[in-house]
């Protein structure tokens, strides 16, 4: 490596940690106007600036859009000693957001207001007006989730787990949901929608402006966990209320408010459908509620019909339902209804094997293309994220007549208003991503076309890296993977060490045709590794069928696809790799999959760093564990068999535990049971605690440091001339 290659690679961490993963001074989160003439949009000021504001981009003259900063989130931060409220943290971490200043906002139909709120401070600024500015608006105390009503008259907002509605002509403050006691809430998405059905809302306008739909969360049946500070034993822990595998969960209900005092209950079988897992308000007035079993094998949906006009009365009937043999899926944004009525929703086609977009029943979508979710329902058809390559994740507008993808390759989501879109791609040669707009026309008879029309300026950083990725799909492994080689590795010259770094399991992909998914994953090639991302059965993007091969058993397929993997790409690659010396790493999934390996496979991964790991399924929650492992009364094995602490005699291998202390989805318990358990067995082993530290590390000084202790640790164990290949049964003793 050349002194100047050298000074870049050590200067990425502290890249990567400042920009938050290179995502700061990117545009996102947009939102077009009806007439498409003004784009909304989040961006901070630069690549090292992770404070967001409100932007607005005039699109009337589309090949120069001009840009204008609404709301400036630092000048009205200021020097107010004010904080986020920690209900807002706690939905911050579910939504993995790592931003700070206007994380989110919301907009009236017409797209002429906008609410947002500064560490639990609601302000509402104009969109149409260029001189004007965020004005505060009174709240009852700090407030979260603030949500202007479709006519722009009135904001809602929950404080102190109460719903309230403040008017923005009289400044009236009306609480129209109050909590009984201390371990219930009104217009809070309950931890398992906001975890694990992608839901984080709990509260929803009507369409007519009239009054809300909320849910009602009950936690006291929920086990109390603590999360702790021990660096601060001057702290008090914080309560935690965690629904584990087998173990009983929050209850749920809805209710109607209007502004007029009515309230009106929505009743289900609560014992039958314990999740509520989406509300959609159609803006044409009904409203679909959707359920599911305990188990995930059947869902229902309900469609509310509620007259405020008349009578005020509330019709509710069962319009769907679904049952599975396995689980059913929950699709963002799926069930939901066309501007006519019409019922569209993403199912499970067994005879294609594919998840298919449907209306009324019928498919829309072709068999082939797997659907994820449904962006928005407009007048010109339904926008959904899909992929035919599961290492594509784009968008396509599905129409009565046609499939029209709006990207070619790579990963991009996008926002519809008439004929206009804007997009968020990113392609395998982006490092960071783009936002652009663009105009479908469809030529009597002829294919749509899909015009570029204007680009909104991104600050983002570029990292100081040349990608050296080459995706490829073994056909004796048929597994996507992505092989990241150092910059200006010249094949044949030497064998390198590998390092595989899965995520590897339910619900996220490692292997996208996105440059920017591979920014770190070159940096630790550079530093002298061939990375191996190995995307193996359970994972999405393939078909039901590959999703639910993980029935039962979290261990075993996932880890034999690495393996499998790992003996393509060794094939692929003889004179390049050295298969003595194969690390893994990994977050989360990827950190129980790292360890796994090396008790498991100690002949063939010789170290492993396992991050933030679940070493106990019975630790983990209900919705995702119950949902693969069944309930442990039931199978208690299947927990067994895929725990880690029940495998710790088996430590031959040198491993690093790293958890944050302050986790409150993966706890620091399942890395210190394991450690437990190891030391019990005495295995030498390692553990790194992060202080302070949740699920994400986004702070700064940890994001970077904590890259370079893995690597350092990985570096002392796979650079070496030899390991042997010969110790499964001989475990390490403590020196």
């Amino acid at each position: 490596m050349t002194p100047a290659a050298a000074r870049l690679d050590s200067d990425f961490p502290r890249q990567r940690a400042r920009t938050r993963g290179f995502r700061s001074g990117a545009p996102r989160q947009p939102t077009l106007s009806p007439d498409a003439d003004r784009l909304v949009f989040c961006r901070s000021n630069a690549g090292d600036d992770a404070l967001t504001h409100l932007w607005v981009a005039d699109l009337t003259t589309p090949e120069e859009p001009v840009e204008r900063r609404v709301a400036d989130a630092g000048a009205l931060i200021g020097s107010a000693a004010t904080s986020v409220p920690p209900a807002e943290l706690a939905r911050r971490e579910r939504m993995r957001e790592t931003s700070d200043g206007i994380t989110s906002y919301t907009v009236d139909s017409a797209v002429t207001k906008a609410v947002f709120i500064l560490n639990g401070q609601i302000y509402v600024v104009a969109l149409d007006d260029p001189a004007a500015q965020p004005i505060p608006v009174s709240s009852n105390g700090p407030a979260i989730d603030a949500r202007l009503s479709p006519d722009g008259m009135r904001i809602g907002y929950v404080c102190d787990r109460a719903l309230h509605v403040v008017s923005l002509d009289t400044a009236e403050q009306v609480t129209l949901m109050q909590p009984d006691g201390e371990h219930d809430s009104w217009g809070l998405a309950d931890f398992i929608a906001a975890e694990e059905f992608s839901r984080v809302r709990g509260w929803w306008w009507l369409a007519d402006s009239s009054g809300v739909i909320a849910q009602h969360v009950d936690e006291s049946p929920v086990d109390t966990w603590w999360i702790s500070d021990p660096a601060e034993p001057s702290n008090q822990p914080r309560q935690h209320r965690y629904p584990a595998a087998g173990r009983p969960n929050a209850t749920t209900r809805l209710q109607i408010a209007t502004l007029a005092g009515e309230h009106h209950s929505i009743d289900w079988d609560h014992d039958e459908f314990e999740y509520l897992t989406n509300v959609n308000v159609s803006p044409h007035g009904q409203v679909l509620v959707s359920l599911l079993s305990r188990d995930q094998r059947r869902q229902r949906v309900l469609r509310l019909d509620f007259d405020s006009s008349d009578t005020g009365s509330l019709q509710t009937q069962v319009i769907r339902e679904h049952t599975d043999d396995c689980w059913v899926d929950v699709f963002p944004g799926s069930p939901a209804l066309t501007h006519d009525g019409a019922l569209v929703e993403i199912v499970r086609d067994t005879a294609t094997d594919t998840n298919r977009l449907t209306r009324n029943g019928t498919f829309m979508s072709p068999g082939g293309l797997n659907v994820r979710s449904i962006t928005e329902v407009t007048n010109a058809g339904v926008l959904v994220q899909g992929s035919i390559d599961p290492t594509q994740e784009i968008p396509y507008l599905v129409t009565d007549n046609a499939v029209i993808p709006l990207v070619s390759r790579g990963v991009a989501s996008a926002r519809m208003s008439g004929s206009i879109a804007v997009c968020t791609h990113t392609g395998i040669s982006q490092l960071t991503s783009t936002m652009s707009v663009c105009r479908i026309t469809t030529p009597s008879g002829d294919v749509p076309d899909i015009t570029p029309v204007a680009t909104i300026r991104s600050h983002a950083q570029q990292p100081e890296l040349r990608l050296n990725v080459h995706v490829i799909a073994p056909p004796e492994s048929q597994l996507p993977i992505a092989v990241v080689w150092p910059q200006g590795h010249v094949p044949g010259t030497k064998k390198l060490p590998i390092l595989l770094a899965p995520y590897g399991g339910p619900h996220a992909r490692r292997v996208l045709d996105a440059g920017v998914a591979y920014a770190t994953d070159q940096w630790w090639a550079n530093q002298g590794y061939c990375v191996v991302i190995i995307d193996g059965r359970g994972t999405p993007g393939r078909g039901p069928a590959w999703e639910r091969t993980v029935q039962g058993d979290l261990a075993n397929p996932v880890l034999d696809d690495q393996i499998t993997g790992l003996d393509a790409v060794l094939a692929t690659y003889p004179d390049d790799l050295d298969a003595d010396r194969v690390g893994i790493h990994g977050w989360s999934f990827g950190g129980y999959l790292a360890a796994l390996a090396v008790l498991q496979r100690p002949d063939r991964v010789h170290a492993a760093v396992a991050g933030a790991p679940v070493t106990q399924w019975r630790l983990y929650d209900t919705a995702y564990t119950e949902r693969y492992l069944g309930d442990p009364r039931d199978n208690a094995a299947a927990y067994d068999s895929a725990s880690l602490v029940n495998q710790a005699p088996a430590l031959s291998r040198p491993l690093l535990l790293v958890h944050g202390l302050a986790d409150d989805n993966v706890v620091v318990a399942h890395t210190l049971q394991l450690s437990a358990a190891l030391l019990a067995a005495g295995r030498n082993h390692d553990v790194l605690p992060l202080s302070g530290v949740t699920h994400m590390t986004p702070q700064e000084v940890i994001a970077e440091n904590l890259l370079l202790a893995q690597r350092d640790f990985l570096n002392g164990h796979l650079h070496k001339a030899s390991l042997t290949t010969s110790g499964a049964s001989e475990p390490s003793p403590f020196r």
